[in-house]
Parts: structure tokens; C-alpha cells; sequence
């Protein structure tokens, strides 16, 4: 895998996703607060399968 996001798209990715992780435990207990694991675990890789299948990068660095 390689890295296909720049740090502003991680961070803003890691900020949405445990706001939507605090919907598990304080907010309305939806499944849907689970994503936000997800968008973490992504943001912390620094890929995102969606912009590989799109040709999209937001990582500056790791352009060619």
C-alpha cells in the first residue's frame, strides 16, 4: 500500500472519525458511530482505497 494522503486530509480524517466514535458511547448509540474506526484506521495508514480506485492523491510528497 502506498501512502495516498497528505497530513491535513489524515488529520481532519482522524477528527472525524472519533467524533463519530463518541456517538458510540455518549451520542444516540448508533451502529454508524462503528464507521468512525474505520476513517481512523484509514487516516492512520495514509490510504485510502477510494482515491487508489479514483487515481486521486492528496499527498503532495508522494507524487511523481
Amino acid at each position: 500500500m502506498e501512502v495516498n494522503m497528505g497530513n491535513t486530509d489524515r488529520l481532519v480524517r482522524i477528527a472525524v472519525g472519533l467524533l463519530l466514535l463518541t456517538l458510540v458511547f455518549v451520542g444516540p448509540q448508533t451502529l454508524w458511530g462503528w464507521l468512525g474506526g474505520v476513517v481512523v484506521l484509514i487516516a492512520l495508514f495514509g490510504f485510502c482505497p477510494l482515491y487508489k480506485v479514483l487515481g486521486f492523491s492528496t499527498c503532495k510528497s508522494c507524487e511523481s
